[in-house]
């Protein structure tokens, strides 16, 4: 992967109205991030959620935070406790709330207050279908999410499913931002494809930053 070698600076990459790829953002903080991801993983280790509908999800996960994201029987919600260890999820690391505050400032979203952190794992072939981020009861909020690792073709709507995709590709230290008209917007994340990244092998990371809970 050239990227690791790679000397450019960091740029905005506009992507919809209220919706940024802040190319580069975490490029230097990348191996304080997966230091700290591999901390948060020996807390409350990676898995692969069912869904309510009984599908094993190909991307493993886990969680750091006041709030954790999650599946049961009944559907998907937000919880203090890890289901897996019946513990509170490990606090947000200072060096994710440090970069999740710079890049949505970056973004113009200056006051936002993540309370959660979903990391995502994803091996070859694992994907994310489309679907839309609206389990938060607060949706002034942005989104915050960023990219470590192997790349990853990125897909990004509207607010319909049927809506055209843009599909981009996202690389190590890239960072997306959206909020405001594009809040709702279907994304999803395409099969990963086999490769090797220096600093995380043949996996690609990724941290979404979200205000689960009502603001205070």
């Amino acid at each position: 992967m050239l990227d690791l070698f790679a000397d450019e600076k960091p740029w905005h990459e506009p992507l919809a109205s209220g919706a940024v790829i802040l190319r580069r953002f975490a490029f230097e903080s990348a191996p304080a991030l997966l230091r700290a991801i591999a901390v948060t993983a020996r807390l409350s280790p990676f898995r692969q959620m069912v869904t309510p509908g009984g599908y094993t999800m190909s991307v493993a996960m886990t969680n750091c935070g006041h709030l954790g994201w999650t599946t049961d029987q009944h559907g998907y919600l937000y919880s203090p406790v890890d289901p897996l260890t019946g513990a509170h999820w490990p606090p947000l690391p200072e060096v994710f709330a440090e970069l999740c505050q710079q890049a949505a400032t970056a973004a113009g979203y200056p006051d936002f207050k993540p309370d959660a952190c979903l990391i995502n794992r994803y091996t070859p072939g694992a994907k994310l279908s489309l679907h839309q981020d609206k389990d938060e009861p607060d949706l002034r909020a942005p989104i915050v999410s960023v990219s470590l690792g192997l790349p990853a073709i990125f897909q990004f709507g509207g607010l319909r499913r049927s809506d055209p995709l843009k599909r981009v590709l996202l690389e190590h230290g890239d960072v997306v931002v959206w909020g405001g008209n594009s809040r709702l917007f279907y994304h999803g994340v395409q099969p990963l494809k086999t490769g090797y990244h220096p600093l995380t092998g043949d996996c690609r990371y990724n941290l979404t930053f979200r205000q689960a809970g009502k603001k205070e």
